[in-house]
């Protein structure tokens, strides 16, 4: 009987119907089609060639004599930029934070900023504080101004008046979650000589320049010129000391700072000035412009001097300014320059760059090329720049060449339009390594940040001695790559 039982369907299936198959789990990985989503059609940024906008108003601040700059944000807003001053710089970064806590996310930083603002005047005794605000602070909504002169008011009472007249303080908004590092230095300048510059009515034959983004080889270089040139110059956020001081034993004061760096008088005297250079247009220019509306003082916003063509709109603006005729000594350089560029012609010609870096190092960088016969084919500017685009065709448009210009992309977009159109050199920062080498291309390594490389804070690349220097590094790198066997040359 059992076997004339009949089969109990499942599910309206036999069981002769039934069959074990393994499939698996998830579908079979199909590629992705080959064209890229350009960046300014996506979501997300991947792999960007920019840090955050605090990062450069504490650049700014450590550039001034006995300052720190005070960060109202999390310990990590501090952490990740002294680590990377101690990469590039190998130096120490003196850096206060408000140390940001649930509480402090929730209900402000109004007593973060009291506390930490009293315990830096007490135990440090800073000339000038400038309080950088984060995302955090920002979308908090803190009253930084009021929260100030709470602060003031109580050390007022507590220590007497004379303590305040020791210490001044700037304030500068850099919300982390817009801009880059490149609009955190500009709102910095601007800041510090609104809250600080002052016109006394005596004109004096002083040239202010505000630098930007140039490491202390740089700014020695700068100096070297004017003073061949005999003008009284002075340069704003100088960090050719502060951050690349000497080892000359243990400090004998405590609380040490670094020597160097530009005085608190400076700024003041700025109002006075003959006239104020911004030697990079998006990292100083409003400095430069707001001195001009407010002071009426001449502002003169040049690109950065890499190469023989800005390096001689520099000297040229400065003679012109100052009525000092430009030396025999400078024009020697410049005659060195221009011979190396021809004995090296013949390396140079007609190789094809790709260029990585911030507005004005990716403007000035393509001229220099230009000058060397090279063509620039992919060129990406970190931060977006009407100014530093406009320059780049400016100068392309001189030698008839039509590069790609990525205004303001990430570096992932521009990797991979070099994996499918591959260069003869690179020049970028130290995060250019990784596809220098899957593409197997020389990296020239100049800009920010430069962190693989010891002593490069110290060579400069402007001037027509840095010039020098710098055109040196891109053919010895054509060389190392692209040299015939040794044997056949020989």
């Amino acid at each position: 009987m059992i076997n004339h039982v009949s089969e109990i369907p499942i599910e309206g299936i036999t069981y002769k119907q039934l069959r074990i198959e393994k499939k698996p789990l998830t579908p079979e990985y199909v590629p992705p089609p080959p064209e890229l989503v350009p960046a300014a059609k996506r979501a997300v940024c991947i792999d960007p060639s920019r840090t955050c906008m605090p990062f450069g108003a504490m650049w700014a601040t450590l550039g001034v004599h006995r300052a720190i700059p005070f960060v109202q944000g999390a310990q990590g807003c501090t952490t990740y930029v002294r680590y990377t001053f101690s990469r590039v710089f190998r130096e120490p970064a003196s850096i206060a934070t408000a140390s940001f806590h649930e509480d402090a996310a929730v209900f402000g930083g109004r007593k973060n900023l009291i506390r930490g603002v009293r315990n830096l005047v007490c135990r440090y005794k800073p000339e000038l504080i400038a309080i950088v605000t984060t995302c955090s602070s920002e979308v908090i909504g803190d009253d930084i101004q009021s929260f100030l002169a709470e602060a003031l008011d109580l050390m007022e009472e507590e220590f007497g008046p004379e303590v305040l007249d020791l210490t001044k303080f700037v304030v500068v908004n850099t919300p982390s979650f817009a801009g880059s590092h490149v609009e955190g230095y500009n709102r910095a300048a601007r800041e510090f000589l609104k809250a600080l510059s002052r016109k006394s009515g005596q004109p004096s034959e002083d040239l202010y320049f505000i630098p930007g983004f140039l490491m202390p080889g740089d700014l020695r270089e700068l100096k070297h010129l004017f003073e061949l040139m005999g003008v009284s110059s002075h340069i704003l956020f100088d960090i050719s000391d502060t951050l690349d001081c000497p080892l000359v034993g243990m400090p004998n004061r405590i609380p040490y700072y670094p020597p160097g760096g530009t005085r608190v008088e400076e700024f003041v005297r700025a109002g006075d000035a003959k006239a104020i250079f911004a030697l990079s247009p998006d990292a100083g220019g409003a400095g430069a412009k707001w001195l001009s509306r407010r002071h009426k003082v001449p502002a003169f916003v040049l690109p950065m001097p890499i190469g023989v063509g800005n390096t001689d709109e520099l000297l040229k603006t400065v003679s012109e300014v100052s009525g000092r005729p430009i030396p025999e000594a400078i024009r020697w350089e410049r005659g060195i320059l221009l011979d190396a560029m021809a004995d090296t012609l013949h390396y140079t010609m007609m190789k094809q760059v790709a260029i990585c870096g911030d507005p004005d190092f990716a403007a000035a960088a393509t001229r220099f090329v230009c000058e060397l016969g090279m063509i620039p084919t992919y060129i990406l500017v970190g931060t977006k720049s009407s100014s530093a685009a406009e320059e780049i065709w400016k100068v392309c448009e001189e030698y008839n060449y039509k590069p790609v210009i990525m205004n303001g992309s990430d570096q992932f977009e521009w990797e991979y339009a070099l994996k499918n159109d591959k260069p003869d050199v690179i020049l970028g920062h130290s995060r250019c390594v990784n596809i220098s080498k899957e593409i197997k291309v020389p990296l020239v390594r100049f800009g920010f940040p430069v962190y693989d490389r010891i002593g490069y804070q110290r060579e400069p690349i402007v001037g027509y001695r840095g010039g020098e220097r710098f055109l040196a590094r891109i053919v010895n790198a054509i060389l190392d790559h692209h040299y015939p066997d040794d044997r056949t040359h020989q």
